[in-house]
């Protein structure tokens, strides 16, 4: 597999650049600072692998992390090709709207740290599937939780996939398909082989390197302006096509539904991301996953920051350069598509070597998530499909980790299909509609079983579904997928995110059929309620977990 995939660089590194200026050739020195900081990944893997013996160290890095290094590594997980690249270029395109969107990301991380990073942690061991059947039918709940796992999961490595290849396809001239499927062997490499100890230490390490780069890159952007955000704002406002209106309420809050669906999407996505919550496992203990999250807000928060002023100011220095634009026509198609303005500013203020430690840092970004997101959709399929459900937790430790790698396979084939066929699609909207999906299909179920004490299987499984297939429906439907990629002349659903309407649907079919519920089934899972609460406040030990009297 090594072998392989390091032929599949080297043929991508030597490839001719279709270069249409200057910037664009091929250059080697970028290039070769890109090879030296995947290299360091590579490595690091490498050496996780030789620690990685048992399905905890493959899921969780056997609990071995400290607060501070999950903090970085959350951040390193959330901190992806859609903030560095779709955030950036979102500013540069519609900027305030841009800054609004920004801001929305970041509003649900108190919800984390306050109502969910300690509960989760004392009652989960792998999966979130194990805190929704800690007092439910396991079976049924792990099968939703799979479901709802697997759609969010597939959905966010979509996104990824296509930052990637767009980076890679501007950075080497390659084409976007094979860039693709050159992402996708290294991800199978990171998981395959480090499991979670090496995917937390490549988020730690990339996370590093890109609050360095990204801090680097807005100092070059304040000196170009005099250390002035005042001739900045002027700049922008003189040189974007918008005018003033740059910096005022756009298109976004004239459509103020899809607004606020979008909103609430992302403030409480981020609680039903299964690779965010497979990071409090890492920990030894529920303050640590609190303190995870405390940390990781700060570094998020200021990167944020960050990729804001990198957009306003690329408006003048990338927007009124026809260097940069295919064909040399300002205003036109950005060379290598219209999420790679991060990439050219560093490019245009660095040189090469700037844009290739940039370049690198991106890409590394995005295959740790990556590989992150196969991580946890494998667990979900190996862990509560496989071993809870249909084995009934009587496979063996092998037979799981197996399953496992097999699942990492599958899921890099949908995640390079996916990639492909959404190629034209702007990262940070595709997450912000993976977020509105994870907000209907994951978190409704998740809150509900923490902290109602008459959710019921029932309920959950109804409400889980009609999240999910709900979510799904509005998306399909929607003029980002109806219109922007089925080429139907008008959308069925006029809104773009589903969360609005998803979201509350899943909550209220959950507690509608739970109070409906009289089974015998339903009077078990409301008198479980007590123990958990005890349990989620207090704590357990990790190899008490599986003993639930429930059950």
């Amino acid at each position: 597999m090594n072998k392989y995939v390091l032929s599949i660089l080297i043929m991508g590194f030597t490839s001719k650049a279709q270069a249409a200026t200057k910037i664009h050739s091929l250059n080697w020195t970028a290039i070769s600072m890109f090879c030296v900081i995947v290299g360091i990944t590579l490595l690091i893997t490498w050496h996780a692998a030789r620690k990685t013996h048992s399905k905890d160290d493959f899921y969780t890095a056997g609990g071995s992390i400290s607060a501070q290094q999950n903090g970085l590594a959350i951040a390193g997980d959330y901190m992806s090709a859609s903030t560095l690249l779709g955030a950036s270029s979102m500013v540069f395109f519609k900027g305030y709207d841009g800054f609004i969107y920004v801001t929305g990301f970041f509003v649900c991380w108190p919800i984390l740290t306050f109502l969910m990073a300690e509960r989760l942690r004392n009652l989960g061991k792998y999966t979130f599937a194990d805190i929704v059947s800690y007092r439910l039918d396991p079976s049924k709940t792990r099968i939703l939780a799979t479901c709802g796992s697997l759609i969010v999961v597939s959905c966010y490595l979509l996104l990824q996939m296509v930052g990637a290849g767009q980076l890679i396809k501007l950075l080497f001239g390659i084409d976007y398909k094979f860039a693709v499927m050159l992402v996708g062997c290294l991800m199978l490499v990171y998981v395959m082989f480090g499991g979670m100890l090496a995917t937390t230490w490549i988020q730690i390490v990339k996370a590093i390197l890109l609050l360095f780069g990204g801090t680097l890159l807005v100092f070059l952007c304040l000196r170009y302006f005099g250390f002035s955000f005042d001739r900045l704002a002027a700049a922008a406002v003189q040189n974007h096509q918008l005018g003033q209106k740059v910096l005022e309420p756009g298109s976004m809050l004239s459509n103020p539904i899809n607004a606020l669906s979008t909103s609430i999407g992302l403030i409480f996505g981020l609680a039903g991301l299964p690779h965010i919550l497979m990071r409090f496992f890492t920990v030894s203990n529920a303050q640590d996953a609190r303190k995870s999250v405390f940390y990781a807000s700060g570094y998020i928060g200021y990167f944020f920051i960050l990729v804001c002023i990198l957009g306003l100011a690329a408006v003048t220095i990338i927007g009124t350069n026809p260097n940069f634009y295919v064909d040399g026509i300002v205003g036109g198609e950005l060379i290598g598509g219209s999420n790679m303005v991060a990439i050219h500013l560093a490019g245009a203020l660095g040189g090469n070597l700037l844009l290739g430690f940039l370049s690198a840092v991106a890409f590394a970004t995005i295959l740790a998530v990556v590989a992150g997101l196969t991580l946890a959709g494998a667990s979900a399929i190996s862990h509560d499909l496989f071993q809870k459900v249909i084995k009934k937790g009587e496979a063996t430790e092998k037979q799981e980790m197996a399953v496992s790698r097999f699942a990492v396979i599958g899921l890099g084939i949908i995640a390079i299909a996916c990639g492909i066929l959404f190629e034209k699609m702007n990262i940070t909207f595709l997450m912000g509609l993976t977020f509105g999906i994870a907000a209907s299909a994951n978190f409704p179920v998740l809150f509900l079983a923490m902290y109602w004490k008459d959710l019921t299987t029932r309920g959950a499984i109804w409400g889980g579904f009609t999240g999910i297939i709900s979510a799904i429906i509005f998306v399909v439907l929607s003029p980002t997928v109806w219109v922007g990629v089925m080429g139907h002349a008008a959308a069925i659903f006029p809104y773009d995110n589903p969360a609005l309407f998803s979201m509350p649907l899943a909550f209220i079919v959950s507690c509608v059929v739970s109070l409906m519920d009289r089974s015998e089934r339903a009077a078990i899972d409301r008198a479980g309620f007590e123990q958990q609460v005890v349990r989620s406040e207090l704590g357990a030990r990790q190899q008490d977990l599986e003993e639930v009297p429930m059950h």
